[in-house]
This record gives C-alpha cells, structure tokens and sequence, in this order.
C-alpha cells in the first residue's frame, strides 16, 4: 500500500493509497462531457408518476440537467429567476455534467421548463409525496481521463474492492480546503474564528487576485475597503463582510451564508474525522471488506442499497451479507468496542472536541446527530469503454465520490492540477 499521497489529500485526512496499482496519470474534466453523472433512484418513484396533476399526484418531480455550477447555486438561480423552492436528493458539484431529481411541496404555478446558460429544469411528473432523500440509491458515471500512461488496468480491476469510501476532496472546498477548518472553529464555538478563515484562508491554488483580498481580509480594518474589490464569485465572502461591516456579530454574519452551505461546515468536518478515522485503519492493516466482532454493519439488500444497521455476527455474517459500517461523529456518537468506533474516539479526543459539541447552542441549526457510512467504496459495474482517451464508466452508492475511485487509478501528483 502506497502511503506517499498529495499534501492537500492529507489536509482532507487521505493519508494513504488502498491499492498498489501505479496508476495511470493524466487530467480529467478537460472535455465539455468529459465528466458526466446521472442519479439512480428507486424504480418504484418513477413508475408511480403520474404525467397529470390530480388529487393524488399533486407534487411535481423534476429533472435536472446542469454543467458549471453546483447543486446549491442552481437551486439558488432557480428560485431567484423562476420563483421555484427546489429540493435537490444528492449535491453535485460544478466541474461535471449532471442529471438529477428535483421536487417542490409547491402544487402550483408549475413551470414545465426551464432554462439558463448552463442549467435545464424539465417537468418529469407528479408523486403523491415530495421526493425523499431515501429515494437516491447512487450514481451513474462516465469519466474521460486524458493524457493517460499505459498500464495494465487489468492490475486496478483486481484491486477496486479494496478501496476505501473516503470523502472526496469536493467536500472539503476542493483546492480551497477550508470547509472543514471553519466546521471545526464552529464545533469549538471559535465564530470570530471561522469568519475569518472563510474570509482569508488561503491555499496555493489561489490567483493573484484572491490572494490579494484575501491577504486584506487578515485585518478586519480593512473590510470595508475589500468590499468594493471582491468580483461576483465570492458571493458567501461579500454577504459575511457586509455583515460584519454593518457591526453585526460573527454568528450573524455566518447565517448569511444559505443554511445548506453552513451546514457543509460541520458535514465537512465530521468527513475529515472519517477519513482520518479510515486512513489510520488502513495504515495499520485492517480490513474494510470482512467486519469483526463489535464491529457494526449495513446489511446489503442490493448493490448499491444497504438497509438496517447491526452488530457484526461472525457465526452468521459473510462479506456478502453486511458491509462494515463507520459511525460518523455527532452529538449522538456513544462508541462501543467496534474497530472504527475506537479510532474515531481517539481521534476526536486528538482534536480537542467531545460528541456534545456538535450540538450547537448558539447555532442549533447546525447541530449534527451524526450517521453511518459504509467503509469499503462498493464501486460496481466497473467497465473500461475505450483507451484513448481512456474512458470509464461505473456506479457508486450515494455519497461516494468517483474521484476517490480516480485518484486510485490515477494516482495524481497533484490532484487540482490533475482536474479533481
């Protein structure tokens, strides 16, 4: 196992490789569809859409297509042009071409399309009931890598069960990391703290210009004068400076910031205790296939479906009956004597933080119970459609990230430079 990976992987808590496999290089989202992602959602949804609107199909499900933009900034756009209150199943972020499932609890003044410069919102039908997130079961992907090395890929294949279920690098700002820095100052109850490091975090992936502003916003003195220099893609930026320019506190300038975005903060931060969680397993050998005694599991009820969790019964369990399970941290957290349970208690306790700290007195929309994860990736259907440029295809359950899939096969030296 490789365990010599990029600095800005192990600022996200990626401290090492899953497989041996050399990897092939190269660059990824170079094409205009070069990077597509299509949501697989229960079957029993769609075939009880109605294409009328009556009294027992009143809620309309859409589908939307996007490129350039992330999911939160398209439900934002839409609802600023069009007046339509989206509920999105799955975040996708802006560097792909993406189709996914959209609903409203509005039952009025439906639009039948929509569209901008870089988005398509088309009626699809009407549920009996606004579509639940439980209805996501994963992802479709095609990816074109270019500019590859030759290399036996036969190798990778044999190894892609190995690999673990880390949290992309999307998750944590991709080359601006600084989500889950601004989730742990929250957790920690640092506001002022995490206004700041929003504000002037910097990485070496920033242009002349953000670094510029970004070096201004060190001096809160300077806040004023920052504003009329900040350009429209530093939106969060403006409204928290705005903020704090008008004398408002820190917390009031974090809530200016769209509570979906706020809330990336702490997911953020839990991923990074997950990863490490993760990383530290693997280093020390463990196996994320085969659970063992204490240790908790999905049950399996499909490929890319897990159903109920429970303790890992060796008398009874095979690897294909359960997937091991990984407790997220949250104010719920009470570990038991599972392997992942104890490192991520040990790891938390490194951080200086307990589980009662994720709920957030004085931000309680932000407190977080936590949840589970499976700890192997479960990539499926796993097909190599072409060699030049090298072009996959594959599926993952929701809340896995192709590109921890892509940077096993690529292993890039430098993973923003690389596309991710």
């Amino acid at each position: 196992m490789k365990s010599s990976v990029p600095k800005i992987d192990q600022l996200a808590g990626m401290n090492c490789y899953c497989t041996s496999f050399q990897g092939v290089g190269g660059l990824i989202k170079q094409q205009a569809r070069g990077f597509q992602v299509s949501e697989i959602i229960d079957g029993t949804v769609l075939d009880d859409l109605s294409f009328v609107q009556d009294e027992f199909h009143k809620y309309p499900v859409y589908k939307l297509e996007k490129r350039d933009i992330d999911s939160n900034h398209a439900i934002l756009q839409i609802k600023k042009q069009f007046g339509i209150q989206l509920k999105v199943l799955g975040l996708k972020d802006s560097k792909a071409n993406t189709e996914q499932y959209a609903s409203t609890e509005k039952t009025r003044n439906i639009r039948r399309k929509v569209r901008t410069n870089n988005l398509i919102l088309s009626l699809i039908g009407f549920s009996r009931t606004p579509l639940a997130k439980s209805s996501l079961l994963g992802n479709r992907f095609t990816i074109m890598i270019d500019d590859t090395e030759l290399s036996e890929l036969s190798v990778f294949e044999s190894e892609v069960r190995n690999i673990g279920n880390f949290y992309g690098l999307q998750r944590f700002g991709s080359e601006r990391a600084v989500s889950h820095l601004a989730g742990r100052e929250i957790l920690k109850k640092n506001f002022r703290s995490a206004v700041e490091l929003l504000l002037s975090y910097t990485t070496d992936y920033d242009s002349k210009m953000s670094r510029e502003i970004r070096e201004k916003c060190r001096d809160p003195q300077n806040y004023a004068q920052v504003l009329e220099m900040i350009p429209p893609g530093m939106d969060f930026e403006y409204q928290m400076m705005s903020a704090m320019v008008r004398g408002k506190d820190a917390i009031a300038a974090l809530r200016e910031i769209p509570i979906s975005i706020r809330r990336l903060f702490i997911h953020a931060y839990q991923a990074y205790i997950f990863n490490k969680c993760l990383s530290t397993a693997l280093l020390d050998g463990e196996d994320l296939l085969q659970g063992r005694e204490d240790d908790l599991c999905f049950e399996i009820e499909g490929p890319i479906k897990f159903g109920k969790i429970r303790k890992f019964n060796s008398a009874v369990d095979s690897e294909s009956d359960v997937v091991p399970a990984v407790r997220l941290v949250g104010y719920s957290f009470q570990p038991g004597n599972g392997r992942f349970e104890i490192l991520t208690k040990n790891i938390l306790q490194d951080e200086g933080l307990t589980a009662r700290d994720f709920y957030i007195k004085e931000m309680e929309e932000l407190s977080s119970q936590g949840g589970f994860r499976q700890a192997p990736l479960c990539c499926r259907d796993l097909n190599f459609i072409n060699r030049s440029p090298l072009t996959i295809s594959f599926k993952l359950p929701k809340g896995s990230y192709a590109t921890t899939l892509l940077r096993e096969l690529m292993k890039p030296g430098d993973p923003i430079r690389a596309g991710f």
